[in-house]
């Protein structure tokens, strides 16, 4: 509000010169103007400038301030909404057009609340301001002349800013398909390299770089041609103002003194009218962002707590899910179909099936990071909607097959999910999970950075630091969904004998496609479409003569002919 206040005395001061120029035009026109008149009004014009320097760095400190500190609250909340949203919102959205939500469109936005605030406030003032002057100091006949093509300009502006706003939108759309490219090539650069397709991932960037410059050039030329049409407009003013305004001069209807401070007050007027061109595309690009930005803001968690949730204080462990249906979208088909069973406090279950039979789910749906279509799953007899989402999945260790790494140090991406971690316990938990040795190898040990998604680490030390990421929140529930598939069996054997113990204390729920990794479990569950075709122990799973069997014979053959 100061910043704008600051910016209407700039141009208030700035209005004054126009009426000094007619003063000292007047009185050099009729002969009384002395060398002290003179001094005076060059006084009082050095003092106006001296005003308009203090007031203009008032109101650039002020209303760019303000702007940048919008941005930075926006890209904030932005982030957080990011983080509150489900992750189902992520598998129907691209990377790349998040992350121009979080920097062209905010930046954008950015524009729109500085320079354009300052222009548009900058023109509506000067013209409004410079209308009055021109009515009361000079004539009004003369006025209304002179504003005869401002109807005509004020439609053309309309019709512009309408076909920016639109055309504004196509370019952000078409950058986001752009920055998804580029990421998805950045993450994927192993893989490009090593089919050697560097020259057809070049064409294809190409494709899309030349179609955001087709987008932005579309633009450019409609800005191009708004800004021309705007000032030939506006110029049609001064054409009328000379011809009308020279004939009132010359018949005596006004003085020359305001003729020349109409001609002043006209070129302010005149000038500020292409800068609302200007203002039209600031604000109608910074409204299509907006827009864009409020869309994703807009945006509800699927998954919703209740306003005063139940928060986990002492965990058992206890696992209950009763007839559980579910499906990743609502016209596919169930993925977990009518699934029921119990796993006790402090006992281990294994879950073993096909490709696509569920086994992933179970973890996700225990973590709600989603909710059953139908049925109920609880957690020492409690529904997970009743409980706070952050103490549940605080009480649970979950380890995926492909867990992602942090560009961070090793010890930073192990203490991820423990506030300040001492160095004994992120070598106690790296010592469990069977890491410690490996990484007492690198040239800055713990201190060393991972790299982009772990870029510098094997496919099984990313699983074993994932491991020790889960064991060192010491969960009173620890899910291994796959977390060993890329070790050796003697690996796996070490380690799964390293956190034995640690296994034994907690309720844990193991999903593998190996016998050897399932075997000691207390019982195990065998998935098919998302139903559960057999359960028991290992030995009675053997007995059934079963898929379990069926697996557990072929394993044992591979392992004898290797």
């Amino acid at each position: 509000m100061w910043g704008v206040l600051s910016l209407i005395a700039v141009d208030a001061l700035q209005l004054a010169v126009p009426e000094i120029l007619r003063r000292i035009t007047d009185a050099l026109q009729f002969g009384t103007l002395d060398h002290r008149q003179l001094l005076n009004y060059s006084i009082i014009i050095v003092l106006i400038g001296i005003l308009m320097m203090i007031f203009r760095f008032i109101w650039r400190i002020l209303i760019i301030n303000s702007s940048r500190r919008m941005e930075y609250e926006l890209r904030n909340e932005m982030f957080e909404q990011f983080l509150r949203l489900s992750t189902s919102y992520y598998s129907r959205k691209k990377t790349g057009d998040l992350m121009a939500h979080a920097t062209n469109d905010i930046l954008a936005v950015r524009m729109a609340a500085s320079g354009g605030v300052i222009t548009l406030t900058d023109a509506l003032f000067l013209n409004i301001a410079a209308i009055t002057m021109m009515i009361i100091t000079t004539d009004v006949r003369l006025t209304l002349m002179a504003l005869i093509p401002m109807p005509f300009l004020a439609f053309t502006i309309y019709r512009f800013g309408v076909s920016i706003n639109q055309q504004f939108k196509v370019v952000q759309q078409t950058f986001s398909q752009l920055t998804e490219k580029v990421q998805e090539n950045f993450s994927g650069i192993r893989i490009i390299k090593s089919f050697a397709q560097e020259n057809n991932e070049v064409r294809n960037f190409d494709h899309l770089n030349q179609k955001l410059f087709d987008k932005n050039m579309n633009l450019a030329l409609l800005f191009g041609t708004f800004s021309p049409t705007i000032q030939f407009i506006s110029s049609i003013s001064f054409f009328i103002t000379l011809i009308y305004g020279t004939h009132l001069v010359i018949n005596h209807t006004i003085t020359l003194g305001s003729f020349v401070a109409f001609n002043a007050y006209l070129a302010s007027m005149v000038w500020s009218v292409p800068v609302i061109g200007f203002v039209i595309n600031i604000l109608q690009r910074g409204a299509a962002s907006m827009s864009r930005i409020n869309v994703v803001m807009a945006e509800k968690p699927d998954i919703i707590e209740l306003s005063q949730p139940k928060k986990l204080h002492s965990v058992s462990g206890s696992i209950q899910f009763t007839n559980v249906c579910f499906s990743y979208e609502s016209d596919e088909e169930l993925v977990i179909d009518n699934l029921s069973f119990k796993v006790d406090a402090g006992s281990t279950i294994g879950i073993m099936g096909r490709t696509g039979s569920g086994k992933s789910t179970i973890p996700a749906l225990l973590l709600r990071l989603f909710d059953p279509d139908d049925g109920s799953v609880e957690l020492d007899g409690v529904s997970l909607t009743q409980l706070s989402l952050k103490s549940l999945r605080e009480n649970i260790g979950y380890v995926e097959q492909n867990s992602f790494i942090f560009s961070a140090s090793i010890k930073d991406n192990i203490a991820f999910g423990v506030d300040e971690a001492t160095e004994e316990q992120i070598e106690r938990a790296s010592m469990l999970a069977g890491l410690h040795h490996d990484i007492l190898q690198f040239p800055n040990a713990y201190n060393t950075v991972a790299g982009e998604r772990g870029v510098t680490l094997s496919g099984g030390q990313k699983q074993r630091l994932a491991i020790a990421r889960a064991l060192i929140k010491n969960p009173a529930i620890l899910i291994l969904d796959d977390a060993l598939s890329s070790v050796d069996t003697q690996t796996e054997k070490r380690i799964l004998d390293g956190i034995r113990d640690t296994i034994d204390a907690k309720t844990t729920m193991i999903i593998a496609h190996r016998i050897s990794t399932l075997k000691h479990c207390d019982m195990i569950m065998v998935l098919d479409q998302g139903k559960v075709i057999e359960y028991g122990t290992h030995e009675k799973l053997i007995g059934m003569d079963g898929y379990y069997a069926y697996q557990y014979q072929q394993q044992m053959l591979e392992e004898e002919i290797l």
